[in-house]
This record gives structure tokens, C-alpha cells and sequence, in this order.
């Protein structure tokens, strides 16, 4: 996807590119994990359409739940979608910078090759 540290550093247009991909693929996890947890705290624990989505918003940045889970089944769910949430929020943030990051580490390569 990227190109090796002995090639020259990509366009800027194949950058953008680059950034225009990573967004849209982070994005895609991002919604397919909110989709998850709106699923699960609608048929699980019972909450209408916005509080599972308020809640799985929540759990999914961070921030900890809303409501107060009913039963056994919905604890249970909360506590495998917040370990599966920070996973997948952490990892579609580097998935989202991932272009950026090689392209400082390319450039500063290539600078300090000219260097030596």
C-alpha cells in the first residue's frame, strides 16, 4: 500500500488518495461497531433505538455506559462490547493515520539519507 524507503515519496495526489481510503474504511469499522452495539442493547437488554444508540456511542468512545442493564444477558454483552470497542476505536484511529505517520517517517528517512 505504501511505498518502500528506498522509493521516492508519493504525490501528494496519491496521499490524498491514501487519506481519502483510510478515512473511509475507519469510518466503515466505526459504523459496523456502533451497529454491533445498537443491535445488541436493542434485542438484548431492551432499550428503544436511541438509547442504544446513545449508549453504544458512548461505550464505543470511552465515555461508559448510560442505562443500567436489566438482566444477566445484557451485562454480559456490555462487557464484551466495551473490550471489543476499545480494540476497535483504537484501531480505526491508527488504521486513519497510518498514511500521515509513513509519510513523516519516509520523509525524515529520506532527509536523513541525503544527510549521511
Amino acid at each position: 500500500m505504501f511505498e518502500h524507503k528506498s522509493q521516492p515519496l508519493a504525490p501528494i495526489s496519491i496521499y490524498y488518495k491514501r487519506i481519502l481510503n483510510t478515512f473511509l474504511l475507519s469510518s466503515a469499522l466505526i459504523l459496523f461497531s456502533l451497529g454491533i452495539g445498537v443491535l445488541g442493547y436493542c434485542l438484548i437488554a431492551g432499550l428503544g433505538w436511541i438509547d442504544a444508540l446513545l449508549n453504544a456511542s458512548m461505550i464505543l468512545t470511552g465515555m461508559g455506559p448510560v442505562n443500567p442493564m436489566p438482566n444477566n444477558a445484557s451485562k454480559l454483552f456490555a462487557s464484551f462490547y466495551c473490550i471489543y470497542s476499545g480494540v476497535a476505536f483504537l484501531s480505526s484511529i491508527a488504521v486513519f493515520l497510518s498514511p500521515a505517520l509513513h509519510r513523516i517517517m519516509h520523509k525524515l528517512h529520506l532527509e536523513n539519507a541525503n544527510v549521511s
